[in-house]
Parts: C-alpha cells; structure tokens; sequence
C-alpha cells in the first residue's frame, strides 16, 4: 500500500500515505542501521521460492527486451539479480518480493488501460525498490536508482524518464486526469486494499511487523488518520476496472480495520 508513502508516518497535507501509514518520528541507532544495511540482500521471511524467481527474472527479461524496442543492450540477469535482491531485504515484511509480483499481476489485469504498459512494469518493479520503514525519501531514491539502472541498461531516455515519473507518482497515488500510465500503476499497488477478509488481515499484519520499531499507541494512530483520508477520497481506483471491480471492497476493508483499531484503543 503501496513508503507510499512508506514513509513512517502520518499523512502529509498534501499526500495521501497508502502502506505505511503511520506519522511518528523515530531515531534509529546507528548500530541497527548498520546491521540492516550488512544484511540487506540476504532472504525476507516471505516468498523466497526459487521458483518464483525465475519467474519474476523471465518477466524482467521480456519487459526490459521489449523496452528497448530492439536496441542493443547489457545483459538483463544482474539488473533483475539486483532488483530481487532489493525486494528480499530483511527489514521487509509487506513491500516484499510477494508485493512486486502482486502489483506486476494486477498491471497485466490492467495493461490495456496503459500508454506503455512496458514502462509501468519496469516502474512496478522499481517502486519500492529503495525500501527502510524508518525514512522518507524512498519513493525518491527508487526513482533516482531507476534513472541509473535503466540508462545504464539501454532503456530509451523517454522510457527511463516515465519510469522515473512513475515511481514518483507513488508518493501520493493520485495521477492527473488522463494519466493512463500513472492510474495503472497507482492501481495496481493499491489493489491490496480490496483482498479478501484474510488477504486484507494479513496485509495489515504485515505492515504492523514492518513498523515494529513504532510503539502500539503511535501506529494505531497514524494508521487511523491514513485509513480516515483514505476513506475521504472520492475515489481510490481511477481505471475503469479498478473502479468497478476494486472500490467497494477496499472501502469496506478499509472501513473495518478503522473499526477495529478504535474499538481497541485504550479507555
């Protein structure tokens, strides 16, 4: 869902924070950090099939091959090496590996929406890619290391730049009118909110391990205030599938999840 903003914390003025969801400052001591970054690439707790893998790492072969529309390039296999090992870090819980896969599913659902669904791929996988709970500035640093690595891996300047603008956009998740690319990944990385009662249970569980370091009383009430602005939109799907299909359940998870963390407030 989908720092998008996975940032720790409560919702900005103008942005509207989808997975984290919870507003707090935390000081995170330099020895954490280090120990995180010296275990980042080893395997998260959830979805390490081999199998699976593979399948992300041909999916990564034939989007980037048909990004480049026939130019030459670089091997493909380190770029999905390094991006896997991105999403498998340990610090992850809910923006794992199983989360670029849901959203690359949920884009095929949706790619006869998009502009250049090839690009929306590359931007789903490049979304999170950059990915610690305790900062603000992941949606930003993926999409500088989108910038990198696709240039560097023979995408075209025009599709490098979308990328880029795309990952960006998953800071607030809300495309302008007519931004077909933009509603497709904003989607796709939202779809989550409209799973089914245990899929939704478990999404949720996952975010709370996500931000373990945050103190029950904390989360509960920044997730509160994002499940509250979520809930004020006029809409959370801007395709038509989306809308039609999606909407009405995340509302109604969403609306539930609220209930239940108030109900289980204290006093």
């Amino acid at each position: 869902m989908t720092d998008h903003s996975h940032h720790t914390g409560a919702p900005r003025d103008t942005e509207v924070e989808v997975e984290v969801e919870v507003e707090v400052e935390v000081e995170v001591e330099p020895e954490a950090e280090a120990e995180a970054e010296a275990e980042a690439g080893t395997a998260a707790e959830v979805d390490t099939d081999a199998g699976a893998d593979a399948g992300l790492r041909g999916r990564w072969h034939d989007t980037l091959l048909a990004a480049r529309a026939g130019a030459e390039g670089p091997d493909p296999l380190p770029y999905a090496e390094n991006l896997l090992a991105r999403w498998a870090e340990p610090q992850r819980r809910y923006h794992s590996t199983a989360h670029l896969r849901a959203v690359l599913d949920h884009v095929d659902t949706l790619a006869a929406h998009a502009d250049d669904v090839q690009a929306v791929r590359l931007a789903a996988w490049f979304h999170d890619a950059v990915y610690r709970p305790d900062r603000s500035e992941n949606e930003e640093r993926s999409a500088a290391l989108a910038e990198r690595a696709l240039t560097e891996a023979g995408a075209p300047d025009a599709v490098v730049a979308e990328v880029a603008r795309l990952v960006r956009l998953t800071v607030t998740h809300a495309p302008a009118e007519g931004d077909r690319n933009g509603e497709v990944l904003c989607d796709a990385d939202l779809a989550v909110l409209a799973g089914g009662p245990q899929e939704y249970a478990a999404y949720a569980a996952r975010v709370r391990e996500e931000y373990g370091f945050v103190p029950d009383d904390a989360f509960r009430e920044g997730r509160a205030a994002v499940l509250r602005q979520l809930l004020d939109l006029p809409r959370l799907f801007r395709t038509p599938y989306g809308a039609a299909e999606w909407e009405e359940r995340a509302r109604h998870n969403l609306a539930t999840e609220l209930e239940l963390l108030t109900s289980s407030a204290p006093g």
